[in-house]
């Protein structure tokens, strides 16, 4: 709820245009037009991540640096074979944890692995050497990455942070995500559907033979890739606008991100509500001026009071799932502490 208050907030910024009256400028022109929605993403997830190398790895930075060998690419018939039951129940709790607003794919991956632990680790294998315990989590958070697809594509409300940011592409291309959306705009769904049909082939096709190359890449020193990272988001955000001021505005939003992180408060609704605040702030605004001010309108139909009812039960959703996560956590931790004591 803080994150979404926080986004909205951050929406509010510059004229308001109905009154012509600026707001939060704090007298500086280039807010004038607002905040872009990509000097905040990049500031918030790019930079903050640079951040958090700086903070914990600074003077170690060589350490992670390990040996990468790469045995065999293709997994056994036999493997496959035992692995893909797992793969399918858990494929089916990711997809449902990624339809959920806010979940996201660490909680499809989290229940995808202590699902399958219960119904088949009879003796105890998962950690020690176990496909499956590798299989169910990654189907699970595979699966998540398509199920966050679907509240964006018929609500407009990203499950994860790759559908916040292709949100904002939509946005940008004046394409608003929605149930009209498939009606009034089906190439653009059916094209975006059939891309990623394609792209899981495609990637599928690509990173068998290149899968000694990728890893490869684990053995780039941090310290040589974060100034990379940093590099291609100010080159990327100049190249954009050419403005030097929003390279000021990207390192703020970075610094956000950085302490917002470390309270463990989720970027995503951060995004949301700077994406859709100023539509919400006109469509409210229609909405009250057409009803003679009257803010009752906001809840005299069943149709409103039931988008009320779901809003407030996906405002609850996440908060249980938190705190059911959490003790789940603490339980297995006291399990492996236990374990390890007897």
């Amino acid at each position: 709820a803080f994150a979404a208050a926080l986004g909205i907030g951050l929406a509010t910024v510059g004229v308001d245009t109905q009154t012509g009256v600026p707001r939060f400028t704090f007298g500086e022109v280039h807010l004038y037009d607002g905040i872009d929605f990509l000097v905040a993403i990049v500031g918030l997830f790019a930079l903050s991540e640079v951040f958090l190398f700086l903070e914990h790895r600074h003077g170690s930075a060589d350490a992670d640096a390990k040996k990468v060998s790469v045995g065999r690419m293709m997994p056994s018939f036999a493997l496959l074979k035992s692995c893909t039951p797992t793969m399918l129940r858990t494929s089916v709790l990711g997809f449902v944890a990624g339809v959920l607003p806010g979940a996201g794919a660490s909680l499809g991956s989290f229940i995808s692995y202590t699902m399958e632990k219960k119904l088949v680790d009879k003796d105890g294998t998962f950690g020690t050497g176990d496909p499956r315990g590798v299989a169910a989590p990654e189907a699970g958070n595979n699966a998540a990455a398509g199920g966050a697809l679907v509240p964006m594509l018929a609500l407009g409300v990203p499950g994860s942070g790759t559908t916040a940011v292709l949100l904002a592409v939509l946005l940008a291309l004046n394409i608003t995500p929605g149930p009209l959306l498939f009606t009034q705009q089906p190439d653009v769904v059916w094209g975006l559907i059939a891309a990623l049909f394609i792209a899981n082939f495609m990637l599928l096709l690509m990173n068998i033979p290149m899968i000694g190359l990728f890893t490869r890449v684990l053995l780039i020193p941090p310290r040589l890739l974060m100034p990379i990272v940093a590099m291609v988001s100010f080159v990327g955000i100049y190249g954009i606008s050419g403005s030097s001021f929003d390279l000021l505005v990207m390192i703020g939003f970075g610094v956000m991100g950085w302490v917002l992180r470390k309270l463990d408060v989720p970027l995503v609704p951060v995004i949301l509500g700077t994406l859709l605040g100023n539509n919400m702030e006109n469509n409210l605004r229609r909405a009250i001026t057409i009803d003679n001010g009257d803010w009752w309108t906001l809840v005299d139909s069943p149709l409103s009071i039931g988008l009320w009812t779901l809003a407030l039960i996906g405002f609850l959703l996440p908060v249980v799932f938190g705190r059911v996560l959490k003790a789940r956590m603490r339980r297995m931790k006291k399990d492996e502490e236990g374990s390890l004591v007897d």
